[in-house]
């Protein structure tokens, strides 16, 4: 692969020959980690032709006479169909959230994958690289990858593709991306839902700070039986802010204004109601057998997708 193929868009945005190495080798470390699982985890028994012969059912009205087994016949008198393994496709769509909260902690002069002097990126940035990643190791199993934006609807889409080589499409689709308007996970993922027939593991990646409530979303997913992941991602500054004193405070989403004075107390409180909401999206997660991680932006987003790889039920 030649990065010269990818746009000068997404070169700018940061999706560099530097940033598809750190894709690369996420890829053979994720091999090493899940050799061998993930054939095994997506193999099926059907009629005809497969990987290997997996056994025998009973001959019914209809069948294919092509698979019948007609030394068993011979022998046993019988009408035996014979099945085999069979490898199914695998289907991951990545639900992105480009709502304007996503802009937190990136700056103007700053490019969208890039930490800035501060050492911060936007969350949209961060969600962009562990995007990015994930469909890179599942484009490179050969797996089809299909990218959406949520927002106050679906309001952006990368059909499903497959082979390494698409990567420089989804560089292209991401660099795109612009946070923007507000969250409404029912909203999109009901219109994802109802746009896609073919099931698969669906990853929302988001801060999940939705003022109409995230459980209606995920439990869509669940209802059409897609399979669901969450990865809450959050900017530090979210988890210990640093501002005190008289300050008016601008909802990113809404435009809302509110002055406020932030004492200690304040904040106290402030740190408890955030921790309690994050652990609130655990919980819920957990109980509805959905696989849930939670990053800060500071962390690296090659170390959170092997972290994701490694609990299972992101990418098998």
């Amino acid at each position: 692969m030649d990065q010269t193929a990818a746009s000068t868009q997404a070169a700018q945005a940061g999706f560099d020959q530097q940033f598809l190495k750190q894709l690369e080798y996420l890829h053979v470390v994720a091999k090493k980690v899940f050799a061998g699982k993930s054939r095994a985890e997506r193999r099926s028994r059907g009629q005809g032709s497969g990987i290997e012969f997996a056994d025998h059912r009973d001959y019914t009205a209809g069948d294919d006479l092509r698979y019948l087994d007609w030394s068993v016949y011979g022998r046993m008198d019988r009408l035996l169909l014979r099945l085999f393994e069979q490898e199914e496709d695998l289907h991951i769509y990545l639900l992105i959230d480009r709502s304007a909260s996503m802009r937190l902690g990136g700056r103007p002069d700053v490019p969208m994958l890039k930490r800035s002097g501060e050492g911060r990126i936007a969350k949209l940035g961060y969600a962009a690289q562990v995007t990015a990643a994930l469909a890179y190791v599942g484009l490179a199993n050969l797996d089809r990858v299909a990218i959406y934006g949520l927002g106050e609807r679906l309001s952006a889409e990368l059909p499903a593709s497959r082979g390494k080589g698409q990567i420089f499409k989804v560089f292209d689709f991401l660099a795109g991306l612009r946070p923007e308007g507000k969250t409404d996970l029912r909203a999109s993922i009901g219109e994802f839902v109802q746009r896609i027939k073919r099931r698969g593991i669906a990853i929302v990646i988001s801060d999940f700070y939705d003022h109409s409530g995230y459980e209606e979303g995920l439990n869509l997913l669940r209802y059409h039986r897609f399979e669901p992941a969450a990865i809450q991602i959050i900017d530090p500054v979210e988890v210990n802010p640093s501002v005190r004193g008289d300050i008016e405070i601008v909802d990113m989403e809404t435009g809302e204004l509110r002055e406020v004075t932030l004492s200690q107390s304040l904040i106290d409180a402030y740190k408890k109601e955030h921790t309690q909401y994050c652990e609130t999206l655990a919980a819920f997660c957990k109980s509805r057998s959905v696989s849930y991680i939670r990053a800060e932006t500071s962390l690296p987003f090659d170390d959170l997708t092997l972290s994701a790889l490694r609990q299972g039920g992101f990418i098998r």
